[in-house]
């Protein structure tokens, strides 16, 4: 995505707790571009990063939450409560942490839209996955709320992305995985959805 809208002229702020992920991606990027090493999970890194994008570029016009974390393939019972505390902390949590830090100086602009990822599972449910499908069920229901708190200008979508050919999905789906679109060919229509948003769309899920 970061790649896809720097191409279409877009200035792109993004974190990720792999630095050399970030380092890989500066180098294929076309616009202006602020990228730090950030955990959406720990409050204190996340407004650093906030105060560091409004001093670079401003409130951001789209604030993407895209960071996610799916469990191993396992009963619900037999689930640990550590993994499952994990997929909440950044399913659920990190987008929080984020729409507290962004939110604020997006109102004072008047202006912005959240997109919170969803999925399938927002609205279904399978087996082994429990966790990952509470969260999502979960991101609808923030998001739909979220929705009816924004003043004029603004608005929240929960943003389904499809299936796409990533690592999270190998972990699940396994060699099936490789039917999907690969994450490059995925984000070509995904932005285009992205940056059609507007406020009318509040509330409402899009998918990709």
């Amino acid at each position: 995505m970061a790649l896809e809208f720097s191409s279409r002229g877009w200035r792109v702020s993004g974190g990720a707790r792999n630095e050399d992920a970030l380092a890989e991606l500066q180098q294929d990027m076309q616009t202006d571009y602020f990228f730090d090493r950030l955990d959406v999970t720990i409050p204190e890194q996340v407004e650093n990063f906030a105060r560091s994008v409004k001093d670079k570029f401003g409130p951001p016009d789209l604030l993407v939450n895209n960071a996610g974390l799916i469990n191993r393939n396992a009963n619900l019972m037999d689930v640990s409560p550590d993994e499952f505390a994990s997929v909440l902390a950044v399913n659920l949590g990190g987008i929080h942490n984020m729409i507290r830090s962004f939110l604020p100086m997006m109102q004072d602009a008047g202006r912005g839209i959240i997109a919170n990822f969803s999925s399938y599972w927002g609205q279904s449910t399978a087996p082994e996955v429990a966790p990952y499908c509470a969260t999502k069920w979960g991101v609808e229901g923030l998001t739909r709320s979220l929705a009816q708190e924004l003043p004029s200008g603004l608005g929240a979508v929960a943003f389904n992305p499809g299936v796409i050919n990533t690592d999270m999905l190998r972990s699940t789906f396994g060699e099936q995985a490789l039917g999907y679109e690969s994450p490059n060919e995925w984000a070509e229509h995904a932005v285009d959805k992205l940056q059609g948003l507007t406020p009318a769309d509040s509330g409402k899920t899009v998918i990709g």
